[in-house]
């Protein structure tokens, strides 16, 4: 597993170290390698633990309004869907309420998997808490979440 370690840079960042934007992106890169690992043992992506998290938390949710929630464009949503229907982790059926949705829920092999995937993930949490405070991880949580809220422009 990755351990956190600090970065000394060499080189002048200039204006980037006070760009939101620029510093979230190196902390996901950073974050994600330490998770990544965990993942791939069960042959799961981070994108496929998000969509397996809200469909437990969410049976019968159609699949545009998981998509949609997840910010994962309808064209890379299907095929993902579909590959986890395959691995027998999902059922896809109609909605009961619409006939044009299809309603997404996890099978219990999904739901052993995704067992699995949030031990692995809590393990994840407690080393980047570790490596920040936990002071700073509590603190840090509401500001990321106010800004993955922000509307996307259109």
């Amino acid at each position: 597993m990755t351990q956190f370690s600090e970065v000394v840079m060499a080189l002048d960042l200039g204006p980037l170290d006070s760009h939101v934007g620029y510093l979230l992106r190196r902390a996901q890169l950073a974050v994600f390698a330490d998770i990544l690992p965990s993942l791939a043992e069960h042959d799961v992506s981070p994108a496929d633990y998000a969509v397996l998290t809200v469909i437990d938390r969410n049976p019968g949710a159609g699949q545009s309004q998981v998509a949609e929630t997840l910010g994962i464009q309808k064209t890379n949503f299907v095929p993902l869907i579909r590959r986890m229907e395959a691995r027998g982790l999902v059922l896809r059926a109609p909605s009961p309420t619409d006939r044009r949705s299809v309603a997404l829920s996890l099978t219990a092999a999904g739901e052993a998997l995704l067992a699995r995937l949030h031990a692995a993930a809590q393990a994840h949490i407690d080393r980047v808490r570790d490596h920040l405070g936990a002071d700073r991880y509590d603190a840090l949580l509401e500001p990321l979440q106010r800004l993955a809220s922000v509307s996307r422009p259109s």
